[in-house]
């Protein structure tokens, strides 16, 4: 179950994502808060700045800067994580994740859950729709962000 917080910081994230979709990028958006305190938001920046590596995750993570710990933070995510973004939020320590969806990319939740990292996936609508029309738009470029040929 969601609460008003995690509806908050998750609506932070689509609005990244769709801020992301509108610049021509992949539509991935990521939060990071503590409590009630955001700490950092960002987008899937690999199209925007040519980085394969700027997920929306990964941007989100570095725009927060450096932290002592993340033991007492949310990671917010429109999309369900790649391996690469699963593996930080491991790496870091990050105890939640806070799905928009995971029914166009099934992602990592699995292997996140196994390794003591609660995940809600709140199969949000507007994530589910902006990710689908996404993918139908630019497949090309869809298969480019998550690997595959």
């Amino acid at each position: 179950m969601l609460s008003e917080t995690d509806r908050t910081f998750l609506r932070l994230a689509y609005e990244e994502a769709k801020a992301g979709y509108d610049e021509g990028g992949c539509p991935i958006g990521s939060t990071l808060a503590e409590g009630g305190r955001l700490i950092a938001s960002g987008r899937n920046q690999r199209v925007q700045q040519g980085d394969p590596i700027a997920h929306g995750e990964m941007d989100c993570l570095r725009r927060a800067g450096r932290q002592k710990s993340y033991r007492r933070t949310t990671l917010y995510t429109s999309l369900s994580p790649c391996m690469m973004c699963a593996g930080t939020i491991v790496q870091f320590g990050i105890p939640r994740v806070v799905v928009g969806e995971a029914v166009n990319f099934p992602g990592n939740v699995d292997f996140l859950r196994a390794r003591g990292v609660e995940v809600i996936v709140a199969d949000d609508a507007a994530c589910i729709a902006l990710m689908q029309r996404f993918i139908t738009e630019k497949p090309e470029l869809w298969a480019e962000d998550i690997a595959e040929d």
